[in-house]
């Protein structure tokens, strides 16, 4: 089927648009999740959201965006406030509190989400893990002229514009509250010494990210989701130590993943001759692990081989400094 220019409008660009949007809003909260050393935090929330999403949906009946956003950060703080117990009170590293505390959510929520109840309203699995992102479509436009229309644009997919919202959101709170995030996520002791509630940024920073995670759950699914928290800022780690040029590196990788992905997902199939296409969520991810690959490698500051290059130079230096007073004595006699 030849792509004109009405179907690219009506199913591959909304389609684009929430990866864009999704992959973006994920980003920007993993270059803070990062920073705390907590990016399985990225990982907890996003499953351990799961059973505050369907205890919504079994409460008001509906997939009505606000029920959903109100369970998952509910299901967000509760799993953040439970981590932190099982860690000071069973004495376990954080690594392992996440692991216990998430597995249990999300094992939870798959067990309720097989209720009858949860069928009713259309929830299962596939879409949590996957997302349904090849769903997405908007059949409102017919051409590029069809763009000025005010009813075209009031016809934007549901999802697109729940994602945009959460995207607007985040990034406000982000601009408005820069320096706390920045500060409590550096050194938490000496921002609460200064007087900032390091406590309470933490928790808005969870609230935040079971934001991101419930919104983009539907379209990309969680395992999108948990790569798109951990690989852009990772990667944009490894180039620099100033945390403003960080995030605006981490933006990029995550554009460049969730359309170099999306358009690899869709046209990867025909180049090798397959009949079918990719899931465009596993192949975004595919390109955001591709790119921390390539980071850890090339980085010019911290990557593997500019490593390598500096301690060569730095054993060659040593050897010429160990040389030296050899040759000066020899000279001398």
């Amino acid at each position: 089927m030849p792509i004109t220019l009405a179907s690219f409008l009506q199913i591959d660009l909304p389609a684009m648009l929430a990866a864009l949007l999704a992959t973006v809003s994920c980003g920007l909260l993993g270059n803070f999740l990062v920073l705390r050393r907590q990016s399985l935090m990225g990982d907890a929330i996003s499953h351990a959201v799961l059973p505050g999403i369907v205890l919504a949906f079994l409460f008001w009946g509906s997939r009505a965006t606000w029920p959903m956003f109100f369970g998952a950060a509910c299901a967000g703080v509760l799993a953040a406030v439970i981590i932190e117990l099982v860690r000071r009170l069973g004495r376990l590293d954080s690594g392992t509190a996440m692991g216990v505390v998430f597995s249990v959510f999300f094992a939870g929520g798959v067990v309720l989400m097989e209720q009858a109840a949860a069928h009713a309203v259309d929830l299962d699995a596939d879409c949590v893990l996957y997302g349904q992102l090849e769903d997405i479509l908007w059949l409102a436009p017919t051409g590029l002229a069809s763009l000025l229309e005010p009813a075209v644009w009031a016809d934007m997919p549901r999802e697109v514009t729940t994602l945009a919202l959460t995207l607007a959101v985040v990034s406000a709170v982000v601009l408005l509250f820069y320096k706390e995030l920045k500060l409590t996520s550096f050194d938490p002791e000496l921002a609460t010494t200064l007087g900032f509630p390091a406590g309470l940024f933490n928790v808005l920073l969870m609230v935040l990210v079971a934001a991101v995670a419930v919104a983009a759950f539907e379209a990309v699914g969680s395992i999108l989701v948990i790569a798109m928290f951990i690989c852009p800022a990772a990667a944009a780690r490894l180039f620099t130590d100033r945390l403003g040029r960080q995030i605006w590196l981490s933006l990029g990788f995550a554009v460049v993943a969730a359309l170099g992905g999306y358009l690899l997902a869709a046209s990867a199939p025909l180049w090798a001759g397959v009949p079918s296409a990719l899931a465009a969520s596993g192949m975004i991810a595919v390109v955001a692990g591709a790119l921390l690959g390539v980071a850890v490698l090339f980085a010019p500051r911290y990557g593997a081989l500019a490593r390598a290059m500096r301690l060569g130079e730095l054993a060659e230096a040593r050897e010429r400094a160990a040389a030296e007073p050899l040759a000066t004595n020899l000279s001398n006699r």
